[in-house]
Order: C-alpha cells, then sequence, then structure tokens
C-alpha cells in the first residue's frame, strides 16, 4: 500500500464535522498493478495556460466542468434528485480510485452489458443522468452534451486509445464478491457511528442555504435502483477509498462491506427499467442486479416494488432508446 495526499476542502453544515482548509488527510490507495495505466489528468490551470488550446474550445471545456461541478443547475432538467456529477467522481472527474471519469473517452465505444450493447460516449454521460442523477440526460448532439464531452476528453488528454488495463478506474478494488457474514446490522453500526453525521440518521443528506452540501444516500433525493451505486462492490470499495469525507481510508474492507449493504438495503426511486415487478425486473437485468438488493426481501419488503420515480414525472427518459445493427 502507498499513502497518498489528497486535499479536502469541506464546508461546515450544522452538526457535520468541520474540516479545516488545507488539512492534508493521508489516504492509503491499492499500488497500482505492474503494466497498469497511470494517468494524471489534467487540471484546469493547466487549460487556462495551455496556449495550444483554441479559446472556443476552452470555453466548451469550461462549461462541461461547470456542468459537471454543478449539475444541480439544471434541476427540473436534467437531475430530479439531489446529485451533481461531483458526488460519486471526486476531484472535479479527475481523481484515480475516485471514479475518474476520463477512461469513458478513451475506451469508448465499447459494448456495455448494462444496456446490452455497443456504447458511445455521449450514451455513457446519458446512462449517468438516467440512474445517478434520476434524470433526463442532454440531447445526443447538443451543445449541453458536446460540453460535458469536451470536458472528459479534455481529462483524458495524452492517454492511450483503448488501454482498458487502468489503475485507478471505477470502483471495484475490493472485488465483487460479497463477503460472507455481511449484515444490516453490522451496516448500521458503521453508518451511525461515521456517516450518520452528514449525512443524516435518516439518509436524506443535508443541504445549506438551499444547496445541497452532503448528498442523500436513501429516498427520492438519492441516485434511483438502477444506478451503479446500487452495487454492493461499487458502493464499498468508493466508500473505502473516499468516505468518511473527513477520514477517508479510516474504514476496513469489512466496515466498508457492511456499510454499502446497508446503504444499499434502503429504497430509492425505481429503475427506469422497472417492468412492473421489481423480481422479474432483477431477473431480466441479471447481470446488473445479482450486484444489488433491489427485488429481494428486506424486513418483510421486496425492494424495488414499487411505482416512485423520485422528483421526476416518468419512469425511463425518451432518449434511452436500444440500439442494433441487425
Amino acid at each position: 500500500m502507498r499513502t497518498y495526499t489528497l486535499m479536502l476542502i469541506t464546508t461546515a453544515v450544522m452538526a457535520a464535522p468541520a474540516v479545516a482548509q488545507d488539512v492534508k488527510v493521508p489516504i492509503n490507495l491499492p499500488e497500482p498493478k505492474e503494466g497498469q495505466y497511470v494517468h494524471q489528468a489534467p487540471s484546469v490551470d493547466d487549460l487556462m495556460t495551455d496556449e495550444s488550446i483554441n479559446p472556443e474550445l476552452r470555453k466548451v471545456i469550461l462549461k462541461g466542468r461547470d456542468m459537471f461541478m454543478n449539475t444541480q443547475q439544471f434541476r427540473g432538467k436534467y437531475v430530479f434528485n439531489d446529485m451533481n456529477c461531483k458526488t460519486c467522481h471526486m476531484g472535479e472527474g479527475r481523481l484515480n480510485w475516485s471514479g475518474p471519469v476520463w477512461p469513458a473517452a478513451t475506451t469508448l465505444p465499447d459494448y456495455r452489458g448494462k444496456n446490452k450493447h455497443v456504447n458511445s460516449l455521449e450514451e455513457r454521460i446519458a446512462g449517468c443522468f438516467a440512474y445517478s442523477m434520476n434524470g433526463q440526460p442532454p440531447a445526443y448532439g447538443s451543445d449541453d452534451m458536446l460540453a460535458l464531452a469536451a470536458y472528459h476528453q479534455w481529462l483524458a488528454r495524452k492517454a492511450p486509445v483503448y488501454e482498458k488495463n487502468i489503475a485507478g478506474r471505477g470502483f471495484r478494488h475490493l472485488g465483487n464478491k460479497i463477503p460472507e457474514g455481511v449484515s444490516y446490522e453490522k451496516g448500521q453500526a458503521v453508518y451511525e457511528a461515521n456517516c450518520a453525521i452528514c449525512h443524516g440518521a435518516d439518509g436524506q443528506g443535508q443541504k445549506k442555504d438551499g444547496k445541497v452540501v452532503f448528498p442523500p444516500l436513501w429516498g427520492d433525493g438519492a441516485y434511483n435502483w438502477g444506478a451503479g451505486m446500487t452495487r454492493i462492490f461499487t458502493a464499498a470499495s468508493f466508500i473505502k477509498n473516499n468516505m468518511p469525507l473527513s477520514k477517508p481510508g479510516s474504514l476496513t474492507d469489512d466496515e466498508a462491506w457492511n456499510v454499502a449493504w446497508f446503504i444499499n438495503s434502503h429504497e430509492r426511486p425505481q429503475d427506469p427499467r422497472y417492468t412492473g415487478d421489481a423480481r422479474e425486473t432483477r431477473e431480466q437485468f441479471i447481470g446488473f442486479h445479482k450486484h444489488t438488493r433491489y427485488g429481494t426481501e428486506v424486513n418483510g419488503k421486496v425492494l424495488g416494488q414499487h411505482d416512485n420515480t423520485g422528483g421526476k414525472p416518468f419512469l425511463k427518459p425518451a432518449n434511452l432508446k436500444p440500439r442494433t445493427f441487425e
């Protein structure tokens, strides 16, 4: 294990722990494996000082970054919950082991099992809006979609195309097999001791002056049942490397697994792929949902057996369409 240092600047809200500016918090991250590509994504400072970038392109990239960092500005248009892109893709989407988004620009188009066809970069971005932000993606080819794609591609600057052996990509360094012995009760204890102070005892997060500071982890304001973070292994790896915000890396692997199990044992908006029966939907998309608790019984109720779509007035976005070349 190697110790990395991340500069964390947070805002104190209500009972949330204050983290002083410029406090250095050690994070124990996995060593890149031999042969893995390690990318250092460029920063805004790099963008502003790069004279090779056309000023008009710079404007588009900066617009994409602004959309990424403050996606809530599109609340009721593209976003219908309390999430921003940066909520899951921390450090401006740049940081390895924190869901860096640049690999989408270098590995797509490619086949995705989630929707069972070849996806473009725009379509991958659209999926985040449809699931993680429980919303309606910007139209393909629109100015807003172009800006987001431009930001992704800027972060991938100088990265090799179609290199898949990437260090720090995604959230799966703990593996995808849920350990034996995880339980709701163990996870609840971890949550109450480490998470509730920011995300609330009821998992609804915290706001200040109407702006989300700490996002909800379940309920109408959280990611829906189709989001990648509902997978227990995804949530566990994210939590292990990035949470609690004031002292990331401080939870044990077992604690991360148990609290991920607990968080994703709570209701949230419906999966846009819902057929009307949660168990049937689970089986239809078992490649994804075998890693979630959707369609299983928890505390006497089948998770996801409802018609609640959260804050949006529809189930599935109209521009999430199947593709075939037959």
